[in-house]
């Protein structure tokens, strides 16, 4: 038996839908442990796409068991949504296929107005990129622990409980970004209405994922966003409002951390980042645009552009230090197909002195200069290739110069979105 925790080693959209669902082949259980659904991955299966973001990406396979986990913030109308959505495309979505965490909060309709009225607010280099639906209001209350959990929705007198507790903190709130107050009734109303969708899904999960590792179950973690939005060791305050991690796949799902066997870091052959904050290797010119353009770099739930810059093996050190990755996934290999000349990102000049990690405070990561690495280019393309055979030698020594240089090995290469075209050097889930 092995479990196998799967993280976006960047700033996330780094492929972690299709690896997840390549790997939950060989997994029983497909658990999300933090996040909301501002995360978005995208699945080609037989020629179906699948664009998924509250859902966990195990819920496409049969046989699986999907879980969402008391980590995520969850947004039950939405929920209900692409749960519809999925199941139009053919795939069957019950309470016995998935299962949600009943200590699981809730977003609600005015946190993602507050989210919003925030971002408005800020003046420009003070937004945080928000994608605005909610998940940093709901994440503040429920370390403010005034959430509405989904087990809350079962119990009327615990349900208007919560809704006031949350309103004498929002209310004011509220008025002071010029917002006019919480319509209480008709919030109770949507609660009510909703319940009757989500209360199905709700179910013990640390008892039920304690259970199926008993039997000899396999378990793959799947996260959302990526290590460098973590709350705590991401480029704050450009950060999401959660714990991204692989340490947070225990507490995510209420699982104690020896049930982590193999933690594989997702990372795409480049670097690329939606909204603001700091990007040491980020190009603005034609070789930025190409990669751009041939990567499709268009974020999945939000549509916005990606800003693209080369690979940055000394944050990658990092984020393969703070999740203690065993593996990664290099992803999107082919997108560097045709350029004569690579560099990679090795350490930074700041003010004169070279560093090999990116520091902790803001304006010293703003000061932060990429000190690049030159490597020859391929001109073959590597896009479908499925064995090493079939790589150039060029893109073998690109490989290679990583591994060497983020001090960890490359499990899986992905060479286009389609699910086969995948090299398999390590199986994260081999006993």
């Amino acid at each position: 038996m092995a479990n196998v925790v799967v993280v976006g080693a960047q700033w996330g959209d780094e492929g972690k839908g299709k690896i997840v669902d390549w790997l939950s082949e060989r997994a029983d259980v497909v658990a999300r442990f933090q996040g909301g659904h501002n995360a978005g991955h995208t699945l080609v299966i037989d020629g179906n796409v699948y664009k998924l973001h509250a859902l966990p990406s195990g819920v496409v396979r049969g046989g699986k068991l999907s879980v969402i986990g008391n980590g995520v913030v969850l947004d039950p109308w939405h929920l209900m949504k692409e749960i519809a959505t999925i199941r139009g495309q053919g795939v069957e979505i019950s309470p016995e296929t998935l299962m949600v965490a009943e200590n699981t909060p809730l977003i609600l309709p005015f946190h993602g107005e507050l989210d919003r009225a925030r971002e408005e607010a800020a003046s420009k280099g003070t937004k945080i990129g928000t994608t605005g639906r909610g998940i940093g209001p709901a994440y503040e209350d429920k370390v403010g622990r005034r959430s509405i959990r989904v087990a809350d929705l079962a119990d009327e007198a615990t349900l208007i409980a919560r809704v006031d507790r949350a309103l004498q903190h929002h209310d004011p709130l509220r008025k002071g970004l010029g917002v006019s107050p919480i319509d209480r009734d008709a919030l109770l109303d949507q609660l009510r209405e909703i319940s009757k969708d989500i209360l199905p899904f709700a179910a013990p999960v640390w008892k039920i994922l304690g259970e199926k590792r008993k039997q000899g179950k396999r378990i793959l973690f799947e996260g959302a966003q990526g290590a460098l939005l973590d709350i705590d060791f991401g480029t704050y305050p450009f950060v999401t409002s959660s714990n991204v991690i692989a340490g947070q796949a225990a507490t995510g799902v209420g699982i104690g951390p020896g049930s982590i066997d193999y933690v594989l870091g997702i990372v795409k052959a480049y670097t690329t980042r939606v909204g603001e904050g700091p990007f040491p290797s980020e190009l603005h010119d034609a070789d930025g645009q190409r990669l751009g353009e041939r990567g499709h770099e268009f974020g999945t739930t939000t549509g916005r552009k990606r800003r693209c810059g080369w690979f940055d093996a000394a944050l990658l050190r990092q984020t393969c230090a703070t999740s203690g990755m065993n593996g990664i996934c290099l992803t999107k290999l082919d997108v560097l197909d045709g350029f004569e000349t690579l560099k990679i990102c090795v350490a930074y000049d700041l003010d004169g002195k070279r560093l090999d990690y990116l520091p902790t405070a803001q304006d010293e990561q703003a000061r932060c200069k990429p000190i690049y690495e030159e490597i020859a280019g391929w001109s073959e393309s590597t896009e479908g290739a499925r064995s090493w055979s079939e790589l150039p030698a060029n893109a073998i020594k690109y490989v290679k110069r990583v591994e060497e240089l983020i001090e960890c090995p490359v499990a899986l290469l992905s060479t286009s979105p389609e699910r086969e075209d995948t090299i398999l050097v390590t199986d994260p889930f081999a006993d």
